[in-house]
């Protein structure tokens, strides 16, 4: 990908354009957080031509290029006003790791200095991108080592867009398609309008181009925000993170299902407009002596039925300070069986990436708040 100005570089190297300050809202206009008709707007406000807009969204969002030299089909004059007026921020890899089974997480640095993690998990089936849509969590998942962070701060639609092109870039995909999962760091409706943003911004024809049919929403159930996403007439695949058959053992590993208990959220479910082949799906951390019994099994039977859905089980992906085991695989099997017994469409998601910590839940930076459950849920109910 190349860089300019207000993008960080991968190494030392100068960069044709002025380097933004630390302060996260400059004077400047970020080119690389506006929709298209934002874009046309500012252009025709500094006395350019709407259709310019359209150039430009395609040099940063299709082809990657955020150096306006560059941008060889615009205008000296409009080159020079965007040199001079307006900046394209991209997150900075700080961090490229790489695992056995071919997972690769990199770490990227925002404006302000803070980090997360994203990650790409080729042939799964198709090529996946594991995207972040805020720096920590509040949800404080008592088996993710994000939510041990506490909440530091919600991503932009730039910062979630930028994790994207980063990763396409870094991958050779700019060209080709891929899915995309919000299931990285944060709770993406925990930070709806700019998550939404960012999927309209990823959607646009002269971008990236990303169909909603490839793109999977990760939620532990925040009801309002789920209502609210019912009616988007951009609608990604939806999955809930339940992990748990009772609210009393939902609520000790999800402590948002205090506010949001099972019954409303699977009512909301319920009544979720889905396409004619769509399904929800459950996902279901499996914690050894937890939440793995048969008698668990059956009972998410019971509570997922008349609702379009498939069940994929997590076996847990232990990590230190994580109080909880990974149960064994005759274990999950049995599980799964019972499932399908029940017509149930059933799948054992394979941990990839565990090797440099980029499997699901343990996604974590230094930085973090480390707040307890009670400022957690107090982040979530504002």
């Amino acid at each position: 990908m190349e860089t300019g100005r207000g993008c960080y570089n991968r190494g030392s190297a100068p960069t044709p354009f002025r380097q933004a300050g630390p302060a996260m809202h400059s004077p400047m206009l970020d080119l690389a957080d506006l929709e298209l008709p934002d874009l046309e707007a500012a252009l025709v406000a500094r006395g350019f031509e709407r259709f310019h807009a359209r150039q430009l969204y395609r040099w940063i969002h299709r082809r990657g290029v955020t150096d306006v030299a560059q941008m060889t089909d615009l205008s000296r004059r409009l080159r020079a006003m965007l040199e001079q007026d307006c900046l394209i921020r991209t997150p900075r890899v700080v961090g490229d790791e790489r695992s056995t089974d071919g997972t690769r997480k990199l770490v990227l640095e925002l404006v302000d200095g803070r980090r997360i993690e994203s990650v790409f998990i080729p042939d799964t089936p198709a090529m996946t991108f594991c995207i972040s849509t805020q720096v920590g969590c509040a949800m404080a998942c008592g088996f993710c080592l994000t939510g041990r962070m506490g909440l530091v701060r919600h991503l932009t639609a730039g910062e979630i867009v930028g994790q994207v092109r980063v990763l396409a870039a870094a991958t050779g995909l700019l060209d080709s398609p891929f899915n995309i999962v919000l299931m990285g760091m944060g709770e993406p409706l925990h930070n709806y309008d700019q998550t939404m943003k960012a999927l309209r911004m990823l959607h646009a024809e002269q971008g990236l181009a990303v169909s909603p049919r490839r793109v999977t929403l990760s939620t532990v159930g925040i009801v309002p925000a789920m209502r609210r996403l019912a009616d988007e007439p951009l609608m990604p695949n939806l999955a809930i993170s339940l992990h748990a058959t009772t609210d009393e053992q939902r609520t000790a590993l999800v402590p948002p299902n205090r506010k949001y208990p099972l019954a409303e959220i699977l009512e909301t479910c319920r009544t979720f407009p889905l396409k004619k082949r769509s399904r929800i799906t459950f996902e279901y951390v499996m914690l050894a002596d937890v939440n793995d019994t048969p008698e668990d099994a059956r009972r998410l039977a019971r509570l997922l039925a008349g609702i379009k859905a498939k069940v994929n089980l997590i076996p847990l992906n232990p990590a230190p300070g994580i109080p909880y085991a990974r149960p064994s695989d005759e274990r999950v099997d049995r599980f799964a069986a019972i499932l399908a017994e029940r017509h149930l469409t059933v799948s054992v998601r394979k941990s990839r990436g565990r090797d440099i910590r980029a499997a699901c839940g343990q996604l974590i930076v230094e930085g973090g708040t480390a707040k307890t459950a009670a400022q957690q849920m107090a982040l979530l109910m504002r």
